[in-house]
């Protein structure tokens, strides 16, 4: 896979520099900027950040670091199975639980709330920081959701991070689940307020809380670029129609032409006959 020459390698974290110390200096550099790849391209283009994570699992593949990074590309691109024994072997590897909620997920991902479920009460839940315990909320609200408990997937969510006013990383995210849980059952205007909450704490854009108010609310936004290049379109088209007509005009005029010469020419051998009769008459 082509990687760009800015991308040298030490733009990874010193933890996973540090797990690639047990590699030869050459191939820690390469793998070093095959996860740099993974992590530049795994948002926006995801099927490319996974063949960078193949390359780097090919070269390193007992790096734990290396397996994880693996783990999220295919999680990225749906390939729920793939992610899950990736982030198995990372978690056997370094002995961690805080990728325990990202399974879950993915046991979600592959049909099987009631897996995720099932891991939302194990002990290992306990042992993750705040983030990740919110993160396995998040979790097991979803499942819910997938095994048709709306309700229960409303209860769920509710909890002390919830009714926080402070602002975290992950509260956008908790409150607009939330509101969406709300409106599944119903409670449209409690949702609407949420979505609100969401909005307002929502300072990295992760959610589209915006949207979802506009659509309780009735109004309908048009993509003005959107606009713009149909106009543009339906701007070319009808050109192309002139140039054509004006094409077609010349050629009609000229075909006027051909055919009053025609006529002419038909009738002038008349007036020569009709002439040298008047001639031999005289």
């Amino acid at each position: 896979m082509p990687i760009p020459e800015d991308v040298t390698g030490d733009e990874i974290d010193a933890d996973v520099r540090q797990e690639l110390m047990s590699l030869p200096k050459t191939l820690a550099e390469d793998v070093a900027r095959n996860l740099v790849m993974v992590a530049n391209l795994l948002d926006e283009e995801p099927e490319q950040a996974y063949a960078y994570s193949r390359v780097a699992l090919r070269l390193a593949s007992r790096v734990a670091a290396v397996r994880e990074a693996a783990g999220f590309a295919s999680y990225a691109t749906g390939k729920y199975s793939e992610a899950l024994a990736e982030f198995r072997a990372a978690r056997r590897m370094t002995g961690s639980v805080e990728l325990w909620p990202i399974m879950a997920d993915c046991e979600r991902g592959l049909g099987r709330p009631e897996r995720a479920l099932a891991m939302a009460g194990e002990p290992e839940v306990q042992k993750l920081d705040k983030a990740g315990q919110v993160e396995m909320r998040l979790v097991a609200a979803g499942a819910r959701k997938d095994m048709g408990q709306a309700e229960a997937a409303v209860v769920t969510l509710q909890s002390p991070e919830l009714a926080s006013n402070a602002v975290q990383p992950w509260t956008a995210r908790l409150r607009y689940a939330y509101a969406d849980a709300l409106l599944e059952v119903g409670r449209e205007t409690e949702a609407r307020e949420w979505f609100a909450k969401a909005l307002e704490a929502d300072q990295g854009g992760t959610t589209n809380a915006s949207d979802r108010l506009a659509e309780l609310d009735g109004v309908e936004f048009t993509d003005a670029l959107e606009e713009d290049a149909e106009n543009e379109v339906q701007a070319e088209a009808e050109a192309e129609v002139e140039v054509k007509d004006e094409v077609a005009e010349p050629a009609e005029a000229k075909d006027e032409v051909q055919a009053e010469a025609k006529d002419v020419d038909e009738a002038e051998p008349a007036k020569d006959v009709k002439d040298e009769e008047s001639g031999s008459q005289g």
